[in-house]
């Protein structure tokens, strides 16, 4: 189930990825409106924009969920399949837009796969 009503939360939470094309971890979004949102309505209303495949979330490399801008999806075609970078020296996280094929298991039925390629990003490798 989706987002219903475009409240000020929900305003203020899409507002933060129109300006930013990285993944930002939710703890950052937690901390940066804790005094405008509370917390479990954050997580709430990210989860309802991933339902509707406004976002897409993955796990950093501290286990912490990462959300950035889905592109290309609509709610009954998922395209955001792809691998992400973290650089281990800013943190910052950012979608990789190539292509990357996950081999068939024999005897498995994969329905999730997440890729995270860590190293150092191009601002902090100059």
């Amino acid at each position: 189930m989706g987002i219903k009503r475009k409240t000020q939360s929900v305003k203020v939470l899409l507002s933060e990825f129109e300006h930013n094309s990285s993944a930002i971890p939710v703890t950052d979004l937690v901390k940066r409106f804790y005094l405008q949102i509370n917390k479990t309505t954050i997580y709430r209303i990210l989860d309802k924009l991933e339902d509707d495949r406004v976002l897409h979330s993955f796990l950093d490399k501290n286990g912490i969920k990462c959300y950035a801008k889905s592109n290309y999806c609509t709610c009954n075609n998922h395209f955001d399949d792809h691998p992400h970078f973290q650089c281990l020296n800013c943190g910052r996280v950012d979608c990789l837009l190539i292509d990357l094929s996950i081999p068939k298991i024999q005897n498995r039925e994969i329905t999730i796969s997440q890729t995270l390629i860590q190293g150092k990003c191009d601002l902090c490798s100059a």
